[in-house]
């Protein structure tokens, strides 16, 4: 009994996550928008600027040229690595913490693709070299791969 309410719970807590993930990016990305509305650069340094920019593409801009397609193209692939989650319980169970990031984050960008027809990016690095301008939603994306990797990776060497 304890272990089916613990298993619901994850799915609460998944769901929590992905409204959350959602919530804080899209008030940051609104606090963005209506800063650039003065000033685009909103803050600049040597290493980091805060800018503007609607990504019509993906990573580095790739594909946007099929920006009006790619909106359903993300919203299908998502829905897809959704249910592959949810299905296979032992990985979800293991998981559901960084695929909320992943899930909700994900959603986020695509919220941007249909409201501003592009994904609101924003933070530009360039110290060093010029990066690609990215925002807190791919950032956590990332952020929450490498923790399934090393906690993957982890859990096999033990």
């Amino acid at each position: 009994m304890l272990e089916i309410l613990n298993k619901k719970s994850n799915k609460i807590i998944f769901f929590l996550i992905c409204i959350i993930a959602i919530s804080i990016d899209q008030i940051v990305k609104l606090y963005i928008i209506q800063a650039a509305e003065k000033s685009n650069p909103i803050f600049e340094t040597k290493f980091i600027d805060i800018i503007l920019v609607f990504n019509k593409g993906v990573a580095f801009s790739l594909l946007s040229f099929a920006s009006e397609y790619l909106k359903w193209i993300i919203l299908v692939m998502l829905f897809i690595v959704f249910i592959v989650i949810i299905k296979n319980k032992e990985f979800f169970d293991e998981y559901y913490i960084p695929f909320a990031l992943i899930i909700g984050s994900g959603f986020s960008n695509l919220i941007d693709r249909f409201i501003h027809n592009g994904v609101v990016d924003y933070i530009y690095w360039h110290y060093g070299f010029n990066f690609a301008v990215f925002n807190l939603a791919d950032s956590v994306i990332n952020i929450s791969i490498a923790l399934i990797f090393i906690k993957y990776i982890y859990k096999r060497k033990i």
